[in-house]
């Protein structure tokens, strides 16, 4: 279950919320994973607003955007991670409202170590994780 984190310059984006929805969803069409509340509900994205000052290029342009998606080990392949590159870089630029943003959007994957996942309390694995789904899958 991914976590992503966006920071930008306060004012780029007009909707922070369903900036950090479109992402959510996004990701979780990536990692393919079923459509149920333990992914749903553990799926988010945080959107930062910093100051113009706070952010610098080594050139000192501070007009960029990060976005960081952690995401368990192993879940997304190559051909998953050139998708989720350019659709989260698709989104922010369509949420700023400026297609010139797409030169300047930096999207990271990092893969969090197995039992790096914490929920409830719990530091889960991979396995914890697909014992869950499959539980819940068998409730519907």
């Amino acid at each position: 279950m991914p976590m992503i984190d966006v920071y930008a310059t306060a004012g780029t984006f007009k909707s922070k919320h369903a900036l950090a929805q479109d992402l959510a969803e996004a990701v979780m069409r990536w990692e393919q994973v079923p459509a149920i509340p333990l992914f749903a509900d553990n799926t988010a994205a945080f959107v930062h607003d910093l100051p113009a000052e706070a952010i610098s290029n080594a050139a000192g342009d501070s007009n960029y955007v990060r976005v960081q998606v952690l995401t368990p080990i192993g879940i997304l392949d190559r051909e998953k991670q050139l998708g989720v590159v350019k659709e989260l870089t698709e989104i922010v630029t369509a949420a700023a409202g400026d297609p010139s943003l797409r030169d300047r959007s930096w999207v990271l994957i990092t893969e969090s170590p197995e039992g790096g996942w914490g929920i409830d309390g719990h530091a889960n694995t991979t396995a914890d994780i697909a014992a869950a789904a499959r539980a819940a899958l068998a409730t519907d």
